[in-house]
């Protein structure tokens, strides 16, 4: 690659230089911030005769031996003496360059990890380089990297970036907490973390308790806090239009109608929110439905855009259901509807006569103009990327009388936030739960079983079957693996219809074309199928009351905030309704300690917040946060799960900064998250 400026000779960016912008160590506080993954201790020499084997050690020694075998592999064998004893070197894949090193005579420091062979000792592709010069005084720092980019080169830059970053004191005075210890400057941090002394207890290190971590967790910490504060500070400064009603009183004649038109009373955790997430099977749509209502009221239009179409079209269901009936025209937008229908629904939405849009992706295609859109509704948001949310954001540009405004933003989530997360990520935001279930909803039992008994399993799904109920059977793969020995849908489908004569079973999978699942789950939700075999596609979305067993093939390999939805599925009506998580061992006797861990908490509560909390622990926060932070950055070095406390410190002194030392609130974000903090915002 060649950049050209005026007046300038071309200037090429080496390999090395482009494997560190891939990296993201643009800046010089990039590099700083880049801490090793481990290190390696080469500030002592061990005599041969003192090791132990499995120890990794570094010696120094002649080169006695040193040859090229062709037996079964082609191998490089280095024979070496340090005066106590001889060892091995072996390398299965080498270059000239190490036999011109490693030659006989040749006096070479060795590093690696010391194995009993059938030949006497040995180190397997060991490092080395020609013996001399001094010791180090620090450990050497192994860094994360990536191909062509080599780990001299690489802690050279580091080094030289930790040299040039400006690390002045951005904590005010008086703020470092005394239940934290002595205070440890930024700068006294990295440079220790970056090379820390040979009799330094790397177990502090390595566990993130030693002083100089907890100075970059705060760090850390504070930076998001005051990010989230400044993107709160920015949202509320934006202009909405106000939703004002014509009608007098507090349930307007819309949304009386409306109400009184529903064939249930709302749950007071309904009443309650209207900025919301909630467990499965809570009641989401209903609240959705609410605002668009008191949007549509004022004179505006309302989107709602969901990341699948059989989410988008459970939603556009009943929403239709609900609002025609008051006289109100829902438009759908898909990226797989017909081109005659597309035209009709983009025709209503730029009229205005399409009160609603329901759809996918679709929506926020540059051919979507809206007349006046007023509020725009995200379900299950953490699966939109930051570009697809601040594109229906800016779906509305400017209200009646051209001033530049933002559409109201409502964003729903199945998937209960836990508190430390909800404190953190959805700083930003006001975050409203429903926490209690639609009257009618039955309990789940959920019991875990060994794949072994699976065809009790399948005399099970008979029973239901043939008392009039429905069964869903979900794999985690749709086609065969090399790597995985799992059942794939097809098979599991074509050996219920042999156990299940005169039944019928559906396939669903996310292959089929979008007309095919749409009647494969009509059929479904219509009752005249009995069992539908599926993959995840029927996570959300899906709302069958008869439906009572759910069967999830290979439980242990779904992360638990997916095994919750996909239970969520069933109990939606008056039957006693059952889930069946369905493990395999693989080729070992037992269950991985994880994998243990998330099934037993699905069969201990069926509380979407309690297993929400308990995935945190086990998984860390990406997975509740998926597209919700691309382009902004997870947090690096502190943990949710154990740095309670550092969180608490830094929501409490974000807004003092914010307010009364702004300049180093500034300075702290900037060095931190560079640009990236825009993205909060999203």
């Amino acid at each position: 690659m060649t950049t050209v400026s005026a007046g300038q000779a071309p200037k090429t960016t080496s390999p090395a230089q482009k494997a560190l912008q891939k990296l993201g160590l643009a800046r010089d506080m990039d590099l700083a911030l880049h801490l090793p993954l481990r290190y390696e201790d080469e500030t002592r020499i061990t005599r041969l005769a003192d090791v132990h084997d499995g120890q990794l050690v570094q010696i120094e020694a002649r080169v006695v031996r040193s040859e090229v075998t062709l037996g079964p592999r082609r191998q490089l064998k280095v024979q070496v003496d340090d005066g106590s004893d001889r060892c091995l070197l072996r390398f299965l894949n080498f270059y000239p360059s190490h036999q011109k090193t490693l030659t006989e005579g040749a006096m070479v420091r060795v590093r690696g990890e010391i194995r009993g062979g059938f030949l006497g000792r040995e180190m397997v592709h060991p490092s080395f380089k020609i013996a001399g010069g001094a010791l180090p005084q620090a450990l050497t720092p192994v860094y994360p990297t990536v191909a062509q980019l080599p780990q001299a080169y690489l802690r050279k830059a580091v080094m030289g970036g930790l040299g040039r970053a400006d690390l002045f004191e951005t904590l005010p005075p008086g703020a470092w907490p005394r239940w934290a210890g002595p205070l440890w400057t930024l700068r006294q941090a990295l440079e220790f973390l970056h090379q820390p002394s040979p009799d330094v207890s790397l177990a502090a290190i390595e566990d993130r308790s030693h002083p100089a971590w907890q100075r970059l967790k705060a760090e850390e910490l504070l930076a998001q806090q005051l990010s989230q504060l400044e993107a709160r500070h920015a949202r509320d400064a934006m202009r909405s239009p106000v939703l004002r009603s014509g009608q007098s009183g507090p349930q307007p004649a819309l949304r009386k109608r409306f109400l009184q038109a529903l064939p249930f009373e709302l749950t007071r955790a309904q009443q309650r929110v209207e900025a919301l997430q909630g467990d499965v099977g809570s009641g989401k749509t209903v609240v959705a439905a609410l605002a668009a209502l008191r949007c549509i009221e004022a004179g505006w239009q309302c989107a709602l855009m969901a990341p699948t179409e059989i989410l988008a079209e459970q939603h556009f269901r009943k929403l239709v259901g609900w609002l025609e009936p008051l006289g109100l025209q829902t438009a759908w937008l898909t990226g797989s509807q017909k081109a005659a229908e597309r035209r009709a629904s983009l025709a209503a939405i730029a009229a205005g006569q399409a009160a609603l849009v329901v759809g996918t992706h679709a929506v926020i295609e540059d051919t979507v103009q809206f007349k006046q859109l007023a509020l725009a509704i995200i379900d299950e948001q953490h699966r939109f990327g930051v570009a697809q949310r601040l594109a229906l954001r800016g779906k509305m540009s400017c209200d009646r009388q051209g001033r530049t405004l933002e559409p109201h933003l409502l964003m729903m989530s199945a998937t209960p936030i836990p508190r430390t997360l909800a404190m953190s990520y959805y700083a930003d935001l006001d975050v409203s739960t429903i926490d209690e279930l639609p009257p009618g909803r039955s309990p789940i039992v959920t019991k875990v079983v060994n794949q072994a008994r699976r065809d009790e399993i399948v005399a099970r799904i008979g029973e239901q079957v043939a008392s009039g109920r429905q069964v869903y059977w979900v794999c985690p793969l749709i086609e065969e693996s090399e790597a995985i020995d799992l059942r794939n849908a097809t098979e599991t489908h074509a050996e219920l219809m042999a156990a299940l004569p005169g039944h019928t079973v559906g396939l669903l999978h996310s292959r089929m074309p979008t007309a095919e699942k749409k009647t494969v789950m009509a059929a479904f939700a219509g009752g005249q199928m009995a069992v539908l075999v599926s993959t995840t596609v029927i996570e959300v979305g899906v709302d069958v009351p008869n439906a009572s067993l759910m069967v999830i093939e290979h439980a242990e390999r779904f992360g638990l905030s997916q095994l919750h939805q996909l239970r969520g599925r069933v109990g939606r009506g008056a039957a006693a309704s059952a889930c069946v998580l369905m493990y395999s061992t693989g080729d070992g006797p037992r269950l991985g300690e994880t994998a243990r861990a998330r099934l037993q908490a699905m069969a201990q509560t069926q509380d979407g917040f309690e297993i929400a909390r308990r995935d945190l622990e086990i998984r860390g926060p990406g997975e509740f946060l998926g597209a919700r932070q691309s382009g902004a950055p997870l947090l690096r070095f502190a943990d949710l799960a154990t740095d309670g406390q550092w969180l608490d410190w830094a929501r409490e002194l974000a807004p003092i900064m914010r307010d009364q030392h702004p300049q180093l609130a500034r300075g702290h974000v900037q060095r931190w998250l560079g640009g990236k903090s825009e993205f909060v915002k999203a």
